[in-house]
């Protein structure tokens, strides 16, 4: 039996590659489209670059308890940063209000989860 297959290397795939883009795109369009992806993937780039900025924005913000709290601000304060909220500018009244919230949306997808294990 005789067999036909294609004993084709890596750099040859990418002349056929090229030569069928030459074909499909014509020798003008070819390098606007080479621009359009070159620009498609630094924005992809970019987008990756600035959720990993954030993710290492989130990450890094530790609590750190030296000690017994002293008041109710403080401990307002101490569960927020952990919940991922900024304490600073808000009074009491909204700290406690966004603290409720979140951890409503806590325990709200916790039992989701556990609905669908």
């Amino acid at each position: 039996m005789i067999e036909h297959s294609l004993n084709i290397l890596g750099s040859e795939w990418i002349i056929i590659i090229f030569v069928a883009l030459i074909l499909f795109l014509g020798s003008g369009q070819l390098p606007g489209a080479a621009r359009k992806l070159g620009r498609a993937v630094s924005e992809y780039n970019n987008a990756k670059t600035d959720f990993q900025n954030q993710v290492k924005e989130v990450s890094n913000e530790t609590v750190n308890i030296s000690g017994p709290v002293e008041n109710e601000r403080q401990k307002n304060e101490i569960i927020a940063k952990s919940l991922g909220i900024k304490p600073e500018g808000k009074t009491d009244e909204m700290l406690k209000k966004l603290i409720e919230d979140r951890m409503g949306q806590k325990k709200i997808n916790d039992s989701e989860n556990q609905k669908q294990d």
